[in-house]
């Protein structure tokens, strides 16, 4: 009997005693950035001139816009300042407007020409400093429109918040929030 409590406490205060950092999958290193060509669109889902749609390339959500003269541009499909979807909206005179706020995006460089004009726009955007979005290289190549970017980007991201096995509380370091 003095055997087994005598097990019992070596076995719990064994779960407390501390241990060596295990490496796993979860605590991953940082990439260093890797630019590369990968698809995200089907030519046959290119939109008609004027306006744009959605694609995914390297885990990054893409906006692909076409212009009134038919020319093709890649930028992040995350509108700031609320982060809804830029495929949803207009494209015309060389930029292309957020649908809810009205935020005008310069095609070629992602820079804001006008920011949140409208009404619902004002009230928000006015909380905000003016941020333009991201633009990706673009070309066709056989029945693809491939976007240049940077394949590490998503890994890279993920390496930032996933640091080892993690606690009840979701938290890796055991800390409280």
């Amino acid at each position: 009997m003095k055997l087994a409590v005598i097990a019992t406490l070596a076995a719990g205060a064994s779960a407390f005693a501390p241990t060596s950092q295990r490496s796993t999958a979860l605590n991953a290193k940082k990439a260093a950035p890797k630019l590369q060509y990968v698809p995200c669109i089907s030519t046959d889902d290119l939109p008609a001139p004027g306006s744009a749609t959605s694609g995914v390339a390297g885990g990054l959500a893409i906006c692909i816009a076409v212009d009134e003269k038919g020319s093709v541009f890649a930028l992040g499909d995350k509108c700031p300042p609320v982060n809804q979807p830029l495929s949803f909206g207009k494209v015309e005179g060389g930029t292309i407007a957020d649908p809810v706020l009205g935020t005008k995006f310069d095609l070629k460089t992602g820079d804001v020409v006008s920011w949140c004009p409208s009404g619902l726009g004002k009230l928000i955007g006015g909380i905000f400093d003016p941020v333009g979005v991201p633009v990706y290289p673009v070309q066709a190549k056989g029945k693809s429109v491939n976007v240049q970017v940077d394949v590490n980007y998503k890994a890279n991201f993920e390496a930032d918040y996933w640091s080892g096995i993690l606690d009840a509380q979701g938290k890796s370091n055991g800390k409280y929030y």
